[in-house]
């Protein structure tokens, strides 16, 4: 396994230092900053004798985690590594808007018999039913409706 070195300049160890003192941070730039910290071997360094395994127990964090800030380091940089990544997923979007007017035009229409007014399963099952999607949530249907400012309660 590669074994990463911190060297951090006096900047980034001022940088480092202020996120953990002070200002509003993500728990993950706290994280790595104390975790940058804690690992530096640079000449601006307080603590050279630290070992993974003291971080560890002090962060209460795994050892995978260590490594893997240390190499994003090294590898990305000092900006990178304080910023989450974002996510590589994409999503596809099932509700476009015609599928969107089809289910406010069900919403506007006479509810079932023996029903006074529309639910959200209702309308996502009746949505299935009629074929416009393979499957919709009624969590989806409420999304729908939200955006549109429609409401089923009146």
């Amino acid at each position: 396994m590669i074994r990463y070195t911190i060297k951090l300049s006096a900047a980034e160890v001022a940088e480092l230092q202020t996120i953990i003192k002070k200002g509003s941070h993500s728990a993950h730039s706290f994280r790595v900053a104390h975790i940058l910290l804690s690992c530096d071997k640079g000449e601006f360094s307080d603590n050279k004798g630290i070992t993974n395994e003291s971080i560890c127990k002090v962060l209460k964090i795994g050892a995978r985690t260590i490594d893997r800030v240390k190499k994003r380091f090294v590898e990305e940089g000092f900006e990178e590594v304080l910023e989450r990544r974002p996510s590589g997923r994409l999503y596809q979007k099932k509700v476009d808007g015609d599928l969107e007017a089809k289910i406010v035009a069900l919403c506007c229409s006479e509810p079932p018999a023996g029903f006074s007014k529309w639910s959200l399963r209702m309308l996502s099952n009746k949505v299935v039913e009629l074929q416009y999607v393979d499957y919709i949530s009624h969590v989806s249907v409420s999304n729908v409706l939200k955006k549109t400012n429609l409401s089923l309660g009146k």
